[in-house]
């Protein structure tokens, strides 16, 4: 009896010395591995290759590459310690399940930031207009799209809706058409009209010559002749050009004589 007693507690000594052992071994690969993943992250950071790849991108992939090492290390940390791998995988599992089921509208953002990152329709720093916001795309990230307005608020777009709605992108061409529209009254001279709406124009040096500018005759209102002035820009140079043609119409049209009528209606009385 003796000596099955003492047998019993040299096996449960050395069980318990290697469950510590293996539990110390886990915690060291944890410690380790989480120091050269974030090792890793800084090594990404600093690559001229890597910092030469898309703002938005980079980052999503530096998360992406984070998250990836992260779970190998705890994964092998978990056999070291001597945990079924069967039963992790099983538990991971289950937990995927329930996660996915309460979080239905995060895991759809998720893979709206992926396929915004794949075809990539916006870009940071590019102007765009999303449904019914506008402004400067700051950044594209795994959940929510950055954007700060012309006034510098900042709007957190989910990128699930961004799959499934209208983006406009006004900066990807490189060039717009700016369209204007000046009213002139009816007894105005069209020779005389056109004559300053095309100085105009020629006064604005960073207006691209093609395409062509075009100015023409483009509606005949009730109380109005309209004209439209549609030329052509930089996208930069888009709103800086919009205001200065129209202050410096204005004042052309003035100087000129010709009168930019309110709306009027003629009233006949049968006596």
């Amino acid at each position: 009896m003796d000596t099955d007693s003492s047998t019993n507690t040299t096996g449960i000594l050395d069980y318990f010395r290697q469950a510590g052992m293996n539990l110390f071994s886990g915690i060291l690969v944890l410690v380790v591995g989480f120091f050269l993943v974030h090792w890793i992250g800084k090594l990404l950071k600093h690559n001229k290759k890597f910092l030469a790849i898309e703002p938005t991108l980079r980052g999503f992939l530096q998360n992406l590459v984070k998250i990836a090492l992260s779970v190998i290390v705890v994964l092998t940390a978990v056999n070291i310690m001597g945990i079924p791998m069967t039963s992790v995988v099983t538990l991971l599992a289950s937990a995927s399940v329930a996660i996915g089921l309460a979080l239905q509208g995060a895991v759809g953002n998720l893979l709206g930031g992926l396929i915004l990152l794949i075809l990539r329709p916006i870009r940071a720093g590019e102007y765009v207009k999303i449904g019914d916001s506008e402004g400067t795309v700051k950044t594209v990230g795994a959940y929510y799209t950055e954007l700060i307005t012309v006034d510098n608020k900042q709007l957190c777009l989910p990128n699930g809706a961004l799959t499934n709605t209208t983006i406009v992108n006004f900066s990807r061409e490189g060039t717009r058409r700016l369209d204007l529209e000046f009213s002139v009254d009816y007894s105005s001279d069209l020779d005389q009209v056109y004559r300053v709406l095309n100085d105009l124009v020629a006064q604005e040096t960073v207006i691209l010559s093609d395409p062509a500018p075009q100015i023409v005759l483009s509606k005949c209102a009730d109380s109005s002749m309209d004209f439209a002035v549609r030329v052509w820009v930089k996208t930069a140079d888009y709103w800086p050009v919009n205001f200065r043609l129209l202050d410096k119409g204005k004042r052309a049209l003035d100087a000129a004589g010709i009168t930019i009528p309110f709306p009027q209606m003629d009233v006949h009385v049968k006596s």
